[in-house]
């Protein structure tokens, strides 16, 4: 395996602080586009349930990694903002599935939709190789770290 000179590695740490850095702010412009009392980190939460449709509690938090506990008190709150919900699992009564609501999708839908306009605006001037190329890079670099 080939060994990545100290100056790489703290050049791609720099550019992950910078990357992160704005993401934090960029989730708290988007949390108050989805509704004005959500949390930053919640946005993250609400992509999956808008890709899962309907998930159990404990396999959502599996994929994402956190405590039952955590999750359920930050679904509580998506569901006191309404834009969350729970309904009975209709194959294990004891569980339920967790959703969006239709407020939700549609909140979360308009305020994606300005984060990939936003996307959209940096990248135009790159070369659709270059774009496709960078997906493929976050994509591996996120499932190996």
């Amino acid at each position: 395996m080939e060994e990545h000179p100290p100056e790489t590695l703290r050049a791609v740490e720099d550019e992950l602080t910078a990357l992160l850095r704005r993401g934090r702010a960029l989730s708290w412009e988007i949390a108050r586009e989805v509704h004005p009392n959500l949390e930053p980190n919640a946005y993250g939460l609400l992509l999956w349930l808008r890709r899962s449709g309907s998930i159990r509690l404990t396999d959502l938090a599996v994929r994402l990694g956190i405590g039952k506990g955590t999750l359920s008190r930050q679904i509580h709150g998506l569901e006191g903002l309404g834009l969350v919900c729970r309904d009975p699992d209709p194959d294990d009564r004891r569980a339920a599935l967790i959703s969006l609501t239709e407020e939700g999708i549609r909140r979360f839908d308009a305020a994606r939709a300005a984060r990939l306009g936003q996307i959209r605006r940096t990248m135009e001037s790159w070369p659709r190789r270059d774009v496709a190329e960078f997906a493929r890079l976050l994509h591996r670099f996120n499932e190996t770290f």
